[in-house]
């Protein structure tokens, strides 16, 4: 699977193959050169036989004119509040003989990176002993940009994650130790601080003004080496990579020591932070993607006030609305959040959110997409008494909600009385049309399932079996209306148009989804 999360911090260790990548990289510029010469004695030529021609009188393309932006100003204007980092992390060394792997790789460090290594230092033989103590090594090295004048530093928090020591480096060569005021996983922002004053400080762009297509460009430490500038253009706004941040995709060049560089639009600003990127390589592959800059800010807000981030949480699991499940339940459009399940005595819960609801609205908010929602309510702050707009059974309802801190989430480990003997099973029921061979719950098994009602599935072919369903699930609604048992399940399949899809809302284990009945095909 192609890893969308390379950790731009870390160096990545390649023996012989990295020596003749570099020397068949050296070759390619010689080459490179050569065309360049050839073109340019081409160039001269052509130049010399235009002087002596007629002046050109077509008009120049209105692309032609404006030409290729110029980023030599920007990069002066930005570049001095980007910086390097760099961290540490105390090791055990192993006491063991070395080889030739061993030297390579101290070769490969030194000349690549800039590790300074010593290549003739003494080896030990034998078991590690409890007396060794702790080796300092290079851990990774990122980016990161400078957010005040008094030395607060915005960066990942994958860059300085489990180090030891952080230091920081200017493009004055002069360099800091860092304290790390605060990192949030969520979000992989991180907030450093190092002790100086009268620091060059980056501008903050609006993300609303960030536009498809237009120019970016990346300063920071790809592979170790500083101040780095690639250039491109938004490639598109929102991406969804399963995370909570909705990320900026470009095609900017970003490899591994460009994580927690900025993001810069052509006005100079900072539009994002730089992330990820998609790659089955480990590099660059033409596709990265930045935190927005105003949910870096938000979240640096929160790290520099309280040292943590302070989420929202209203007890739900929730999954995506398909478009067959929309049409089948009337809602128009595949959109909002389908509630897989609610946590009891939750927010959620307690405001009469039940399984099978569509929350399509929050705070007023619309839930577009499913994953929209846990990024709402997680900017809220806890103790907020809102709405939630849900649709249910072929109908909108509101409903009021408190948000509760997401930190205070509580896990219920659930409780069982005493075992009972085991329940006689209902003779089942077979729905031939349908493929369906269904039996009513028996009250130990509602008891069990925390369930008013319902049907569970014994069986499923044809149709069925195509929409998903399978043994063991427990069927809670047909065509937006509840069933309690057998008789009130034949009872809504009568009133049914048989050539119609129709939507099924089952529970699998913990979780409530839909299924869409086609039959016939």
């Amino acid at each position: 699977m192609p890893d969308t999360s390379p950790r731009a911090s870390t160096a990545t260790w390649m023996p012989r193959s990295a020596r003749q990548w570099l020397l068949a990289g050296s070759a390619l510029l010689v080459g490179a050169g050569l065309s360049f010469a050839l073109m340019n004695h081409g160039s001269a030529t052509a130049q010399s036989a235009a002087r002596s021609a007629p002046a050109a009188t077509a008009p120049a393309s209105p692309a032609a004119a404006r030409g290729l932006p110029d980023f030599a100003d920007l990069v002066e204007q930005v570049g001095p509040a980007v910086v390097n980092i760099r961290t540490q992390s105390k090791v055990r060394t192993a006491r063991g003989g070395g080889d030739a792997t061993d030297e390579e790789m101290q070769e490969f460090l030194r000349r690549f990176f800039g590790v300074p290594i010593p290549r003739n230092a003494p080896r030990r033989n034998g078991p590690p002993s409890q007396d060794d103590e702790g080796e300092t090594v290079p851990r990774g090295v990122g980016s990161g940009f400078i957010l005040s004048a008094d030395g607060y530093v915005m960066t990942n928090a994958h860059v300085i994650d489990e180090a030891d020591e952080v230091m920081v480096r200017l493009t004055d060569k002069r360099e800091f130790k860092a304290r790390v005021v605060g990192a949030d996983k969520r979000t992989d922002v991180a907030v450093l601080k190092i002790e100086a004053s009268g620091l060059p400080v980056v501008r903050i762009g609006d993300v609303n003004r960030v536009r498809v297509g237009e120019w970016v460009i990346a300063i920071g430490s790809p592979f170790d080496l500083d101040n780095t500038v690639t250039a491109g253009i938004v490639s598109a706004k929102a991406r969804d990579t399963g995370d909570l941040v909705p990320f900026i995709q470009t095609d900017v060049a970003i490899n591994p020591g460009n994580s927690g560089g900025p993001l810069i639009n052509l006005r100079g600003e900072v539009v994002g932070v730089n992330s990820q990127i998609y790659s089955r390589s480990g590099g660059y592959m033409g596709i990265s993607f930045a935190i927005p800059i105003d949910e870096a800010t938000r979240v640096a807000e929160q790290l520099r006030s309280h040292g943590k981030v302070v989420r929202g949480r209203i007890g739900v699991q929730i999954g995506e609305v398909t478009k067959d499940v929309a049409e089948s339940l009337g809602l128009g459009k595949a959109a909002g959040a389908l509630v897989r399940s609610v946590e009891p005595g939750g927010p959620a819960d307690k405001a009469g959110l039940e399984a099978g609801d569509i929350i399509t609205r929050f705070d007023g908010k619309a839930v577009d997409r499913w994953n929209d929602l846990p990024r709402l309510v997680g900017n809220t702050r806890p103790g907020t008494k809102t709405n939630l707009q849900v649709f249910r059974r072929g109908a909108s309802k509101e409903l009021p909600v408190t948000v509760v801190e997401l930190e205070s989430e509580a896990r219920s480990t659930g409780s069982k009385g005493g075992a009972e003997p085991p329940a006689k099973p209902a003779a089942p029921a077979v729905m031939g049309s349908l493929g369906l061979s269904v039996s009513d719950l028996n009250e130990a098994q509602r008891r069990e399932l925390k369930l008013k009602g319902g049907v569970k599935v014994e069986a499923a072919e044809g149709a069925a079996a195509r929409s998903g369903l399978r043994e063991g699930d427990i069927i809670l609604a047909v065509a937006n209306i509840e069933v309690a048992d057998i008789k009130q399940l034949e009872s809504v399949l009568a009133k049914q148009d048989k050539s119609r899809p129709l939507n099924v809302l089952f529970r699998r284990g913990e979780w409530a989804q839909y299924a869409v009945i086609r039959p016939g095909k």
